[in-house]
């Protein structure tokens, strides 16, 4: 499948609403935390896939907002998996010189989970390769809500026009101000929306949607995505007349 790709037309920036863990445990017999677990698999074939195609940013959909809402047994469980993840992936990253970081509330995270994640954060940033970006504790309406509050106290304290405030703005006002949008979304287990993720930015991002559950997702399954988006044209609201010209 690789031959298929074309290297000049990677996506700079990939974003994945990982889902499917809770059905493909329950396929198998298993409670879904099960599910969380041999996810793992799956973002390490993804991260290595993303930077052996070259893709610059890849952005995955750790932990909505709204997964707080979840079982407490269920949320437990995850963010303990979440700490021995990120403390056995670290020497891979530095390895593959991947660079870790985060968009979301870590003020509701565990302290153990966020003393991990902080000290990951630290030891890759060094790091010049590939940025993965964890969108956690994160949703699209809280981060554009707290985005709007910012924005509205800045007018307040006299330190913006309300004529200052552009598109451009806003974006440079968002957690991802540091990161071009997303070029392509891939979503797994078949579902048909972006559940609260990246709102703003998905403005103009090529959707893909996988019926494969997230748990058995591979490198070749991102690099059909990869392919499917470089059959596409991205116009941003031009002709395609206009494109080809």
């Amino acid at each position: 499948m690789k031959v298929s790709i074309d290297k000049d037309r990677i996506p700079e920036h990939v974003a994945v609403i990982m889902d499917g863990n809770g059905r493909w445990a329950q396929e198998q017999g298993a409670k879904r935390i099960f599910g969380h677990r041999n996810a793992i698999a799956a973002v390490r074939e993804t991260i290595e896939g993303a930077n052996e195609l070259g893709v610059k940013y890849l952005t995955l959909y750790t932990f909505s907002t709204e997964n707080w809402n979840r079982p407490k047994l269920e949320v437990n469980a995850i963010m303990e998996l979440l700490v021995k993840t990120l403390t056995d992936q670290v020497p891979n990253l530095m390895k593959d010189n991947v660079r870790l970081t985060l968009v979301g509330d870590i003020s509701m995270l565990p302290r153990r989970g966020k003393a991990k994640l902080e000290d990951a954060i630290h030891q890759t940033s060094s790091n010049t390769g590939l940025t993965l970006i964890l969108a956690l504790s994160y949703s699209g309406r809280w981060e554009i809500t707290n985005t709007i509050k910012d924005i509205a106290k800045q007018v307040a304290d006299k330190q913006i026009g309300v004529e200052d405030i552009t598109e451009n703005y806003v974006s440079s006002q968002l957690l991802t101000a540091d990161f071009p949008d997303p070029e392509l979304l891939i979503r797994t287990s078949g579902e048909l929306r972006i559940s609260n993720f990246l709102l703003w930015q998905l403005a103009y991002t090529e959707l893909y949607f996988t019926d494969v559950l997230w748990p058995d997702f591979r490198k070749e399954h991102l690099i059909e995505a990869v392919v499917d988006y470089q059959q596409r044209e991205r116009r941003f609201g031009k002709t395609g007349a206009q494109i080809k010209s």
